[in-house]
């Protein structure tokens, strides 16, 4: 496992963190079993920086977590976790939900207390109810060690939140498709300048830019490198060629996900890659830019929706039709939005009632019920 320096504190942080908001699941709900041994495997092999937050699978996250870390572990890692800013009305919510979340983690302080998707006007909301104020004696106290946040705003949003509190390390989305998107590289490098940590959030833009066998016209271009890699490493190693990253999340719920991405992160070094291969990365870009219908990353802060659309899944499958086999996507979403098989009610698109709750949640600033729409013209 290779480490990076938080700028700052000087913590060395594993390359490689475990996001605990895509864990395995077994009806409906997290598999404990799998979910502690999977961590507790990371944290074996050199992991030791874990990121989860309030709403995370219904908020069974983070006692998950904390079941995770007994037996020892704790000692092993720096936790990360959020305050929800959405759920906070008063200066003392933020307080009861800190507290709160020491007793789910079982733990008496967090490494890393991040202020939870933030945007320009959200920032100013939380400002007024005491957000400075509360992080300040949180961290006089001992509850929080370092304070940051985590960044879905706009790119001119971005800078002013850094420049306004003395933060440790922020969290931004950064993969090969979304330079431009949010924080993008621009800020990426500015948070860098002002010596603040950067976590790295949907490295695979919600797994797609990682699946085994991606569309044709992304393949072609990958068989034209030197060194062979799959799509997964490709993405995962473009990332961490940025000096600036310090730390890379991965929403790992596979067995075989926790070893391949553990053994990529064992060499992938900063500023490693060579022209010819960043060039191969541009160019994949641009053809998965062509390709994809909706920038959907399943992060499934939409859900749940009123009218009981899965509005992830349809996105998914959505784009899915268009980068690889349409009848075959087609089947699949009779198949998960119908309901019968997930023992759930129905989620089909046309359920959408447009009554806008989703918009106002979407860190990706989707018009999700236009994109329903076109959801259902595709597969209805």
């Amino acid at each position: 496992m290779l480490y990076r320096t938080m700028p700052q504190n000087g913590d060395s942080l594993s390359a490689l963190g475990f996001g605990c908001m895509r864990m395995p699941m077994v009806d409906g709900k997290i598999d404990e079993e799998r979910a502690i041994s999977q961590i507790r495997t990371a944290i074996d092999e050199g992991v030791n920086y874990l990121d989860t937050a309030w709403p995370y699978h219904d908020g069974e996250s983070e006692p998950l977590l904390g079941k995770a870390l007994k037996d020892g572990y704790r000692d092993k890692v720096k936790i990360a976790t959020k305050l929800p800013t959405w759920m906070i009305k008063t200066r003392e919510d933020m307080d009861s939900f800190l507290n709160a979340q020491l007793e789910k983690l079982g733990t008496d302080h967090i490494d890393y207390y991040l202020i939870h998707a933030l945007s320009g006007p959200s920032w100013e909301s939380i400002k007024k109810l005491g957000v400075i104020d509360f992080l300040n004696k949180a961290r006089k106290d001992g509850r929080i060690v370092n304070a940051g946040f985590s960044f879905h705003g706009l790119a001119e949003d971005f800078q002013p939140i850094v420049d306004d509190y003395p933060w440790v390390f922020c969290q931004i989305q950064y993969n090969l498709l979304d330079t431009e998107f949010q924080a993008g590289k621009k800020g990426l490098e500015y948070a860098a300048s002002k010596d603040m940590g950067v976590i790295v959030m949907e490295p695979l833009r919600g797994g797609n830019l990682g699946l085994p066998t991606p569309p044709q016209a992304v393949a072609d271009i990958w068989d034209l490198a030197d060194t062979k890699r799959p799509p997964v490493e490709w993405a995962l190693r473009w990332v961490w060629n940025h000096p600036e990253v310090t730390v890379v999340l991965s929403g790992m719920n596979e067995e075989a996900h926790v070893r391949q991405n553990m053994e990529i992160a064992g060499d992938a070094e900063a500023n490693s890659m060579t022209t010819g291969e960043l060039d191969l990365c541009r160019r994949v870009a641009d053809t998965y830019r062509k390709l994809m219908q909706v920038g959907c990353t399943g992060c499934g802060y939409c859900m749940p929706c009123p009218a009981e659309v899965q509005i992830p899944t349809c996105f998914d499958l959505l784009n899915k039709s268009q980068m690889f086999d349409f009848t075959e996507a087609k089947r699949m979403y009779g198949i998960f939005a119908e309901g019968t098989v997930l023992q759930r009610n129905p989620g089909y698109a046309s359920q959408c009632v447009e009554c806008g709750e989703c918009i106002e949640k979407c860190p990706q600033n989707i018009d999700i019920p236009e994109v329903l729409k076109q959801v259902v013209s595709e597969f209805e």
